[in-house]
């Protein structure tokens, strides 16, 4: 307290000079050097005040702090923009995929340019550079052994002729019978949901009842990570800063035990699969909109890596 008020007592002219990074913002060996990211909105809706409070607000209070510190700061977000949500709000507006996310892009930016967010970069997902490194992760995952081969029953919508991504497919929740659940979730309950095990699935474009077929996708074979992945947590748990809610929700998946997870859809609007037999399929958005961090990073830097390839810093 004496030092903070000696120091208000100094007056302003006595305070370091602020930083000026360099541009790009690269990182800087000696300086603290802080990359920021917000959860990436989703592009088919007008962002709300509850959407900015939510992720982006704290994120840009916590980069103004960081600038004010002096340290070395990247702040970086961008629009989500491929999956079955793009596709539903295509259809229902009349429009194309790309349309779609050209159109709420430029909301979303010009939203956030009027609450003066202070983002040094704001990009998106649909771009060479997302394709390149999601297929390169990709690649690396198919070479280590941590992919595997299925076949799955999926619902079809015959009057469609096409197979239902799960937001695609709305019915009654086999745990809670809840009357609108997705195809991969209820938001009632919070448990996962394959879609096939729906009560009274319904397709979403033409309300007809779709039929179960099997088609082949690809998996990432979690329980291989299982081990390495509960030895990280715990020394995360010990060391990290998560939220209660963090803990509890990632206890339950280890609790259950993981299980392979889909990583493909018989989708046309996504990153396309580069890989023999699965080349008219997408990649599924949750495996390919992470990866969107690192391809709106490239699209600001060339210099990318230094950021996310940079242990030492």
């Amino acid at each position: 307290i004496t030092a903070a008020a000696n120091a208000w007592a100094r007056g302003a002219e006595v305070l370091p000079k602020p930083w000026q990074p360099q541009k790009p913002v690269l990182p800087v060996e000696g300086m603290r050097n802080v990359l920021i990211t917000s959860a990436l909105p989703y592009v088919n809706n007008v962002p709300h005040l509850g959407n900015i409070i939510g992720c982006v607000l704290s994120a840009d209070t916590f980069a103004r702090y960081c600038r004010l510190r002096n340290w070395n700061t990247l702040y970086v977000c961008g629009t989500d923009e491929y999956g079955t949500a793009t596709e539903t709000k295509a259809v229902e507006e009349g429009l194309t995929p790309q349309e779609i996310c050209d159109k709420y892009n430029a909301i979303h930016a010009d939203i956030y340019r009027w609450f003066h967010i202070s983002f040094d970069y704001f990009g998106r997902t649909t771009t060479p550079h997302q394709t390149s490194i999601a297929q390169d992760i990709f690649q690396r995952l198919l070479a280590r052994g941590f992919l595997q081969e299925d076949t799955v029953e999926q619902l079809k919508c015959e009057d469609c002729q096409r197979f239902l991504a799960d937001r695609f497919v709305e019915g009654t929740c086999p745990f809670c019978s809840y009357e609108e659940a997705r195809g991969d979730q209820c938001d009632k309950c919070g448990k996962l949901i394959n879609a096939v095990e729906l009560k009274n699935p319904q397709c979403k474009i033409c309300r007809g009842i779709p039929v179960v077929r099997p088609t082949r996708h690809l998996f990432l074979d979690l329980p291989k990570l299982e081990e390495r992945l509960e030895s990280w947590l715990e020394q995360s748990w010990a060391t990290g800063d998560w939220t209660p809610n963090a803990r509890y929700i990632t206890r339950s998946w280890i609790r259950d035990g993981l299980k392979p997870r889909c990583i493909t859809r018989d989708l046309k609007w996504g990153t396309p699969v580069p890989l023999d037999g699965f080349r008219d399929k997408v990649f599924y958005v949750w495996f390919d909109a992470p990866i969107g961090y690192l391809s709106i990073t490239a699209n600001y830097t060339e210099q990318w890596e230094r950021w996310w390839k940079n242990p030492q810093q």
